[in-house]
């Protein structure tokens, strides 16, 4: 019975305030904004690396990349279970650079619905900002997206694990050497993480530096284990 009138409501709700698709403007069909035929065009990270979710050749048998097999990153493991493609890049920038920070949920949602059941860890570590970047953009969105995972049953937020030591110069546009160079002990951790499980938040994987940088400030700090959690994986460059 209780289901039945949870069914009218919503139809009722739709009828009179339907939520919109972010991507084609069209009635969502349910509490997100985003419609099931615009999800079913965003491409799945599948086949990836088991360490760094580099994305692979369909058929391609190997669960490391070449890059993982000759020098392991220092996080154990990367959830990255969609492709940073054109729908999903759109959804993510939106979000992030024009502050519409209702997509959290939503974005929220696609990291657990196609992700799976996530490891069990102790808490979720938000990638820092630096705080004046913070200041002008008015979120951290990892923070955002960090403390959405936890209203749906995922681990507690950690904000202050780790900090930011000092700023950096925007990552966008330049390689992985300069990336890892621009990050070389950006990051702190003030406390101890002795034997903790961890899980940093992040929402697009590139080259993987940032990433590396934190966990590297993490398992310094005693942390057992580091996995990184976020949205979007880049696909490996072309050629």
């Amino acid at each position: 019975m209780r289901r039945r009138v949870n069914s009218l409501c919503r139809g009722l709700l739709d009828g009179l305030f339907p939520v919109h698709c972010a991507l084609c403007d069209l009635p969502s069909g349910r509490d997100l904004p985003l419609c099931r035929d615009c999800a079913a065009e965003m491409p799945t990270n599948s086949p990836a690396c088991s360490r760094c979710a580099l994305p692979l050749p369909d058929g391609d048998p190997a669960r490391l990349c070449g890059a993982c097999l000759a020098s392991a990153p220092p996080f154990d493991r990367v959830r990255a279970p969609w492709l940073y493609g054109e729908y999903l890049a759109f959804l993510i920038q939106r979000w992030k650079y024009a502050g519409d920070v209702t997509l959290t949920p939503l974005l929220a949602d696609l990291w657990l619905t196609a992700a799976g059941a996530p490891s069990h860890v102790d808490a979720l570590v938000p990638v820092p900002l630096h705080w004046r970047r913070q200041w002008r953009r008015g979120f951290n969105q990892s923070a955002l997206l960090a403390k959405q995972l936890a209203r749906r049953g995922c681990p507690a937020v950690a904000d202050n694990l780790v900090r930011r030591r000092r700023a950096t110069a925007p990552q966008s546009g330049s390689d992985a050497l300069a990336r890892a160079r621009n990050l070389r002990g950006a990051f702190t951790v003030p406390g101890p993480c002795d034997n903790l499980r961890l899980a940093v938040i992040d929402d697009v994987l590139t080259t993987g530096a940032t990433a590396a940088e934190v966990a590297r400030a993490l398992k310094g700090a005693g942390a057992a284990e580091v996995e990184v959690w976020c949205l979007a994986r880049t696909p490996p460059p072309a050629g």
